[in-house]
């Protein structure tokens, strides 16, 4: 295993081995069975579901396509369940809740607040494995990467309660004259709309931070996972929180647009594809709120020729498969030297192809399947489209002959870069090759992309690590590991992978007011 020291134990055990590559909804809101198409006899209906279809496409993780509030399960392709959205009526009230519960709660110490968190996260770690099989059954993620996950949710969680005030105590200035200060407020309620491939992670990043900041939030989750964000709701409510403070919201495209809109939200969260971040983002522009979005990448990886090739292979394999790939940070494209294209190559594709498709609730499984059936679509036709434009397959491609949303992991190479491969997030179990003569060329094609979130550079000489991380251009670097999180660092990055941090001590600071207070003699000057 390939260690990391000072890091904390959720960290390690979501990240997990590289080498080992080679009943919570219950108390939800109603809910009944949900035509998933328009009646074939009227044309006008059947247009109006296709228009909403691709205006709910805006705000699903990396061009999902639009679907009920629905449970499936990725291993058989299954129905579970499916869930009702509110009412017009239902949201209204939601908002009323989340409005008056900020009165009270902005009142309320951060002693008040930790103690509700603290016992949130200790009801994650008591019960998780039922939040992690909820994960795995709405998203397929392998029950050992969902433990990790809930692991992790509830380190976030404990890591806001010990130092969110800390993080937002006053900070006094040093005038020339006169003294003043600058105090942290809330703003009051924030939105948050979030992805399904963390179903916690994703939620806890957004509420922790913000709630022990005194602000009150309400989520739009993503349609595939709807009893996990039951289960985070009610999770707040078991812990203590007062009615409001956490509120989950199941409701439509025109509904997320009202919500922006209404005066009481005060700030706007995303985490999603390039394209919802457009659209969201401007929709809170057009109401002058604050928004952050976070916004997928295409991170390279790259292998210079003194790098520990064995060990680096591993965490190729870790960083590209973790979630099965389907990670804003995952290793998308792999830029390694000459001297080593050919070994790094060869181990790299041995080990995808020895991973073994099953059962994501079975330990053994290594390959689980993809999250929905259009998200295992998509990925096919954009590796199909990429060999078309001249792209070669080295590996995989194609759907597995079995039931359920399984894909072979992918290798493509000779991807040119006026070609939409070069440009575009492959949002699963496929890596782009490319050799490259020196650290030079890889800097320069690392940084050859419209994104801008993460990467990661493999090298024995950390200087020069250091060095070369430096001159890559995105939020994110990590040297001889794959880009990751841990509450205590801060996560976003830059061009279209978007704007502001969360996590760490930068996390919470983006949505509160940060507000002067100067105190001057009366006789002063001005």
């Amino acid at each position: 295993m390939i260690g990391r020291r000072g890091t904390s134990r959720s960290w390690r055990r979501f990240l997990g081995n590289p080498t080992s590559w080679v009943g919570l909804a219950g108390a939800g809101r109603r809910r009944r069975v949900l035509p998933t198409h328009p009646p074939a006899d009227h044309a006008g209906r059947s247009r109006l579901f296709q228009a909403r279809a691709v205006l709910a496409e805006a705000i699903a993780i990396a061009g999902a396509p639009f679907m009920a509030y629905q449970t499936i399960n990725p291993f058989d392709g299954s129905v579970v369940q499916t869930f009702q959205e509110f009412s017009d009526s239902e949201l209204a009230s939601a908002l009323d809740s989340a409005a008056d519960c900020f009165a009270g709660w902005r009142q309320t110490s951060f002693a008040e607040r930790a103690a509700i968190a603290h016992k949130a996260a200790g009801l994650l770690r008591e019960q998780s494995g039922d939040y992690a099989r909820l994960i795995t059954l709405e998203m397929g993620k392998r029950i050992e990467e969902a433990e990790g996950e809930v692991a992790l949710s509830a380190d976030i969680i404990d890591y806001y309660a010990d130092h969110a005030e800390a993080f937002l105590k006053p900070q006094p200035l040093k005038p020339e004259s006169g003294e003043a200060v600058i105090e942290s407020s809330p703003l009051g309620v924030l939105f948050g709309v979030q992805p399904w491939n963390f179903p916690y992670y994703q939620l806890a990043r957004f509420a922790a931070p913000n709630l022990m900041a005194g602000n009150v939030v309400m989520v739009k989750h993503a349609g595939c996972v709807p009893q996990c964000a039951q289960a985070f709701e009610k999770l707040w409510r078991d812990a203590g929180a007062p009615a409001g403070a956490y509120t989950n919201l199941v409701i439509s495209y025109d509904q997320v647009n009202a919500v922006i809109d209404d005066p009481r939200i005060k700030g706007v969260a995303l985490t999603g594809s390039a394209d919802a971040g457009k659209s969201v983002a401007a929709r809170a522009g057009q109401n002058l709120k604050k928004s952050t979005m976070e916004l997928g990448g295409s991170d390279a990886f790259i292998v210079l020729e003194d790098a520990d090739l064995d060990k680096t292979v591993e965490w190729a394999v870790w960083g590209k498969m973790n979630n099965m790939g389907q990670c804003c940070v995952a290793a998308k494209r792999f830029l390694v030297v000459d001297s080593l294209a050919d070994r790094f190559l060869e181990k790299f594709q041995a080990a995808l192809a020895g991973l073994k498709a099953g059962d994501p609730m079975d330990r053994a499984t290594t390959l689980a399947p993809l999250s929905t059936e259009g998200a295992l679509t998509k990925l096919v036709e954009q590796v199909d489209k990429a060999v078309s434009d001249g792209a070669t397959l080295v590996m995989g491609g194609k759907r597995l002959d079995r039931p359920g949303f399984f894909m072979e992991p992918t290798i493509l190479t000779d991807i040119a870069p006026d070609t939409a491969a070069f440009r575009e997030e492959f949002f699963g179990p496929v890596a782009l090759f490319f050799r490259v003569k020196d650290e030079d060329e890889a800097v320069a094609l690392a940084n050859d992309s419209d994104f801008g979130l993460g990467g990661s550079v493999f090298t024995q000489d950390v200087a020069r690590g250091k060095r070369v991380a430096e001159r890559i251009e995105t939020g994110m670097v990590f040297i001889n590991q794959p880009t990751w999180t841990a509450p205590d660092l801060p996560f976003g990055g830059i061009n279209i992978s978007g704007y502001g941090r969360e996590l760490s001590g930068l996390g919470i600071q983006e949505f509160v007011n940060k507000k002067l207070v100067r105190v001057a003699l009366i006789d002063a000057a001005a």
